[in-house]
């Protein structure tokens, strides 16, 4: 992008005004996205909030219904955290244009699809252990709010997995390779919020 004129010239007659640098629109459209998305999150955990602090003692959990796995999601937090950073990692190397950028890529895409897969694993045991959408409001709760990021989450994979393979050949722009990113982001840093509110 060319630089903006001095103050007080004007472009010559005949040529394009020139102009300063816009955020890309992958990254605007994705950060739209992202806004509408924290303010629908922020709906549902402070449902879900009010409607646990309102629950009758002894009524929440259900008594007989498993408890959430808290301790074993820990390991899932983690994995996701991780990926976060080595996208940080990646965003780096892509900026100094090193070849290892594409790979740090992949390495977040992996911690992240690790994540996920644990977390399948965890709602696969729920689900045999009685905890259902419709057997008590926890469980209607958790898998609304947890399998929203869920979906997300894959989301945010299909698009780390496209700008891998776009670094792959060499040809990924950084306004996809950005929107991918702060879509991850995204997912990321929403989950520890997640965790925190549902899960204890």
């Amino acid at each position: 992008m060319i630089d903006a004129l001095p103050h007080g010239t004007q472009a010559p007659l005949g040529s394009p005004a020139k102009r300063r640098p816009v955020v890309p629109s992958a990254v605007l459209g994705t950060l739209i996205f992202v806004v509408a998305e924290v303010m629908f999150f922020v709906g549902m955990i402070s449902a879900f909030t009010i409607s646990k602090a309102t629950a009758l003692p002894g009524s929440w959990p259900v008594p007989g219904q498993p408890m959430l796995p808290a301790d074993a999601t820990a390991l899932n937090t983690v994995a996701l955290l991780l990926s976060g950073a080595v996208l940080v990692a990646a965003h780096v190397s892509f900026r100094k244009g090193s070849p290892m950028a594409k790979w740090l890529v992949l390495g977040a895409w992996v911690l992240g699809a690790l994540f996920v897969g644990l977390q399948g694993r965890e709602w696969a045991a729920l689900l045999s252990q009685g905890l259902t959408l419709t057997s008590s409001r926890l469980g209607a709760f958790f898998y609304l709010i947890v399998g929203t990021h869920a979906v997300h989450a894959l989301m945010a994979l299909v698009a780390l997995g496209l700008s891998f393979v776009s670094l792959l050949r060499g040809s990924t722009s950084p306004g996809l390779f950005f929107g991918a990113q702060t879509f991850w982001y995204f997912v990321v840093l929403l989950w520890p919020i997640i965790y925190a509110r549902v899960y204890f």
